[in-house]
């Protein structure tokens, strides 16, 4: 089964975080800039949050609240559901249905060394079920050709 470690090895660019004490617009602005769903909150290299596209709609915009003057600290997700590059991908699913999460930090020795989103992980899971599908069909197409290949022997032994 894959892990967390085979969908870091496909994901391009860095980690991007955002201080508690920075803005909403400024964390809104760094996800729009960096095409990402969430940002982790570090706070001197220490986990502290999570800040989603999620947090934002019904924490700011359904509220009427101000993105420049409210801080991420106010928004985020303080209560942050963490795996290691060793998670495999059906754990990482399992957790993102169980508690309704889009986006998991990945945490190594007290460090987050990236974030991994459901796209991520069903992204690998659908190639994982790809190579199993072609070999699948790989052994269905060997074993009809053996089929044919018996009847063929068959047919001309019958005619001899």
């Amino acid at each position: 089964m894959k892990t967390v470690k085979d969908i870091q090895l496909t994901k391009e660019g860095g980690i991007f975080s955002i201080a508690p004490d920075a803005t909403v617009l400024a964390a809104i602005t760094l996800m729009s800039e960096k095409n990402v769903g969430a940002l982790p909150v570090m706070e001197g290299g220490t986990l502290v949050g999570i800040l989603s596209e999620r947090d934002y709609a019904r924490k700011v915009l359904l509220k009427g609240r101000s993105s420049s003057d409210t801080l991420v600290r106010d928004i985020m997700t303080d209560t942050v559901i963490t795996v290691t590059l060793e998670s495999t991908t059906k754990e990482c699913i399992d957790l993102m249905t169980e508690k309704q999460l889009r986006h998991l930090p990945v945490v190594e020795n007290g460090r987050v060394t990236g974030i991994v989103s459901i796209g991520d992980v069903v992204k690998l899971i659908i190639a994982e079920q790809d190579i199993k599908i072609n070999t699948l069909q790989s052994i269905i197409d060997d074993i009809n050709a053996d089929r044919n290949l018996k009847n063929m022997l068959l047919r001309k032994l019958d005619k001899a």
